[in-house]
């Protein structure tokens, strides 16, 4: 059913992320799909890099780690530099899945508070042809 999962991480908040990234991976092992995951980057020093080169490292052996520790087989990863993530991270994350052919996307979310002005993943979904598969964390 699926081939190709794109799965959305900011290494800011690794912690965060557990189940979805458990989530992505037993789905890529039920179908046999590929996974990438996809990371956003700014070009000056952040808490995360200090360069987009150090960014695509790290991305990348989050990728390898995911890989041994979920058994997600071949994961790849995929950095974006953007100018102002703010504003472009739900066009580049479409972008992306765009060039990676990625049939589906599971991205983490938290549950809404009165105050969220939007939904990364909800405002993906209704922009792409993409599945988006928005996983919360346990309550």
């Amino acid at each position: 059913m699926f081939k190709h999962i794109m799965v959305p991480v900011d290494l800011a908040h690794e912690g965060r992320l557990d189940r979805a990234l458990g989530v992505a991976a037993d789905l890529a092992g039920h179908y046999g799909a590929r996974v990438t995951y996809v990371g956003v980057t700014v070009p000056q020093p952040s808490s995360v890099a200090h360069t987009p080169q150090e960014f695509a490292e790290k991305l990348s052996r989050f990728a390898a780690v995911q890989g041994e520790t979920r058994g997600v087989a071949a994961p790849a990863s995929h950095p974006i530099v953007s100018h102002d993530p703010a504003v472009d991270l739900d066009k580049q994350l479409l972008a992306a899945a765009e060039e990676l052919k990625a049939d589906l996307i599971v991205m983490g979310s938290h549950i809404p508070r009165f105050l969220d002005l939007g939904s990364h993943g909800g405002h993906l979904a209704s922009l792409s042809h993409h599945s988006v598969m928005l996983v919360r964390d346990e309550a």
